[in-house]
């Protein structure tokens, strides 16, 4: 008997891409974004399918699945609910209808008994009873459950993003798999993107169209000219600092308005990694924010990844949200690597 992948919440396919790079067949993602069906399917040898995880049936996520196989559910559900950002700004954040995907995403198990699950999301998730009653559920289930808080740096990814990682199996024991790489061996901001073309702010490389960079107003051309690598806005004149800044509480933002460094990873990417002033996404040399293909790229996607449809371009906005939003391609690869070491085990055919 053979297994085959479901993507769920599979947005343009990081994760899909590196399990299928593993080696494990993925036959469908899905997500309600319509918007990320051209990226997904033309990097991926699988179907979006365009639902809401809330209104799709298991009995259809069912019938995606080929005949007689081993069943495997993976998914990312989104995570802005459960970040340090909402919970600081947003009073509200668990109001937030995002809250109860993991809910459907639990439901869906119960419902189809996928043999194998991944569950990847921000560590803040870890500390919510939605989570413990994630697991709780799957131990109801006979799942054998491990799951741990990684830093993505630490799996071949030039990012330092942590994430958590869960696994489980109705075979047995299962483990989040163990690190790759050492701090002094991880993959750099250089590494990354130091060969690519030189471009200007606002201006769009003609070998590469999504090597393109957000245009700087020109007060952040002179702050970003007084940035140095890894430095904050703390060393600028005085006149380029803003009101924020000069309060109290203004050392609690030194990241922002920030240039990477290139013998380090990247901060975290964020679904604005392109916005000067949004973190520490300042080029480590080049006076302009991120391009959005360095950030593809950092997320590590590789080079020959297509995101943009001919026919029907994303706005810029949102294609820095289907690369800010996606699970790191080599994370995808690790996780797709530690389900078939586990399934070879347990003498279960990984082909589709």
């Amino acid at each position: 008997m053979q297994s085959a992948v479901i993507d769920v919440f599979c947005g343009i396919g990081g994760l899909t891409h590196g399990i299928q790079k593993a080696g494990i067949n993925v036959v469908a993602g899905i997500d309600i974004d319509s918007t990320c069906k051209y990226a997904y399917e033309k990097n991926n040898n699988a179907v979006f399918i365009n639902k809401d995880i809330e209104n799709i049936t298991c009995e259809e996520i069912d019938l995606l699945y080929p005949p007689n196989c081993h069943k495997i559910l993976v998914g990312c559900a989104p995570c802005q609910p459960f970040s340090p950002y909402s919970f600081r700004y947003n009073k509200n954040g668990k109001k937030d209808n995002k809250w109860k995907l993991l809910y459907s995403f639990i439901n869906i198990i119960e419902e189809i008994s996928p043999s194998i699950i991944s569950m990847e999301n921000v560590p803040q998730l870890s500390k919510e009873k939605i989570f413990s009653d994630f697991l709780d559920k799957l131990n109801n289930l006979g799942y054998i459950v491990d799951w741990d808080i990684i830093n993505c740096a630490k799996y071949g990814v030039p990012q330092n993003r942590t994430r958590l990682v869960l696994l489980a199996s109705l075979f047995g024991k299962i483990n989040v798999p163990p690190a790759i790489y050492d701090q002094k061996d991880f993959l750099t901001v250089f590494d990354a993107i130091g060969d690519l073309p030189r471009i200007k702010d606002g201006e769009i490389c003609e070998e590469d169209l999504l090597h393109r960079s957000s245009k700087l107003a020109p007060i952040n051309k002179k702050r970003i000219k007084q940035s140095t690598p890894g430095g904050t806005w703390i060393t600028w004149n005085d006149k380029l600092k803003l009101k924020c800044h000069k309060k109290d509480t203004g050392n609690s933002y030194r990241s922002v308005y920030g240039r990477m460094e290139w013998e380090k990873p990247s901060p975290t990417i964020t679904t604005q990694f392109y916005g000067y002033g949004n973190g520490r996404f300042g080029h480590p040399e080049q006076n302009r924010a991120l391009s959005l293909r360095e950030g593809a790229l950092l997320q590590s996607f590789p080079d020959y990844y297509k995101f943009i449809d001919p026919d029907s371009p994303p706005t810029y906005k949102k294609l820095g949200v289907h690369i800010g939003n996606a699970v790191p391609v080599e994370l995808g690869k690790v996780i797709g690597s530690s389900i078939k070491n586990h399934l070879l085990e347990k003498g279960v055919s990984c082909d589709g």
